[in-house]
């Protein structure tokens, strides 16, 4: 079938080849003109404009949007609200916060145009693996979708999970979750890497891979990322967030729900973008002030 896709990043294009390589018609835009000609060179339909795309698909017309979330995603949306045509969908497949997707669902419906939002799992690795899609939107949508739906996941690898934003909201909760099995994993990790025994962290991480009921598809990637480099002596420890981790833990909050381990995992990313904690200086200080402990002066 025919579809519009718009962001040519690293899931974007590997996304638009799985989509070609199964006979699909896709029509790409990105703002890097190189991009849209990588698409091309693939087999896919190149777009100078959102409204070039839109006049080259055929009604009616269906919009996957592969860009970051908040302010890209939203003009873009708004931008292609004013170009597409009763009966059309739009599909935003980036990592938007649900509360986004209601809204903008119940706008696009004033202008008969249909709003799908797909929480979208399996990174880079998905152009061989296929992605798991979490879907929201109505029912008839995701119905003329689901071709496209079933070229990019793998086997049973998608599901409409409900109305709009619920297929975010999904994918929100999976996010969470990822946190803390990385965090558990990290932990676990820098101890036995600071064992009395010299331990082959890669060998052992590859063991777990063999009936261990801590088996996972992160624990596979932990396997590799030490066998490249054992030490991680070229990585810095500093990491980012998308932003899922911390509307789950606000949405949370709203519902007196505990989440110990993603605010756990959460609040150690952030502590590890700070090259020194102001929190850590006040506990610092106060050791010395009531107890004169020993305290490390700058430029020591």
């Amino acid at each position: 079938m025919d579809i519009g896709f718009i962001g040519l990043g690293k899931m974007g294009m590997n996304m638009v080849t799985r989509l070609q390589r199964d006979q699909h018609r896709v029509v790409t835009y990105d703002h890097s003109a190189a991009l849209v000609k990588q698409a091309v060179d693939v087999g896919c339909v190149g777009a100078s404009s959102l409204a070039d795309l839109v006049r080259q698909l055929s009604a009616p017309r269906a919009v996957w949007i592969m860009i970051p979330s908040g302010a890209p995603t939203e003009d873009t949306v708004q931008a292609l609200a004013a170009l597409l045509q009763a009966g059309d969908t739009v599909i935003d497949g980036g990592n938007t916060r649900f509360h986004d997707d209601v809204r903008r669902a119940t706008h696009l419906k004033t202008q008969q145009i249909h709003y799908v939002d797909v929480g979208t799992s399996g990174g880079i690795w998905g152009l061989t693996a296929g992605y798991c899609l979490m879907v929201g939107g109505d029912e008839a949508p995701v119905k003329h979708l689901a071709p496209i739906l079933t070229t990019l996941a793998p086997e049973q690898g998608w599901a409409h999970v409900g109305g709009a934003g619920a297929g975010h909201y999904v994918k929100m909760v999976h996010n969470g979750i990822e946190y803390s099995m990385m965090q558990s994993y990290a932990e676990g990790f820098e101890l036995m890497a600071k064992s009395d025994y010299q331990l082959n962290l890669a060998k052992i991480a590859d063991l777990w891979m063999h009936g261990s009921v801590v088996r996972s598809w992160l624990l596979e990637l932990t396997a590799g990322a030490l066998k490249n480099d054992p030490q991680f002596e070229h990585l810095k420890g500093y990491v980012q967030d998308s932003g899922e981790g911390r509307w789950m833990l606000l949405d949370a909050a709203e519902k007196d729900v505990p989440v110990p381990a993603l605010a756990a995992a959460l609040f150690t990313r952030f502590r590890s973008r700070q090259s020194e904690s102001f929190a850590e200086k006040t506990l610092a200080a106060l050791r010395n002030a009531f107890g004169g402990h020993a305290v490390r002066r700058s430029g020591e």
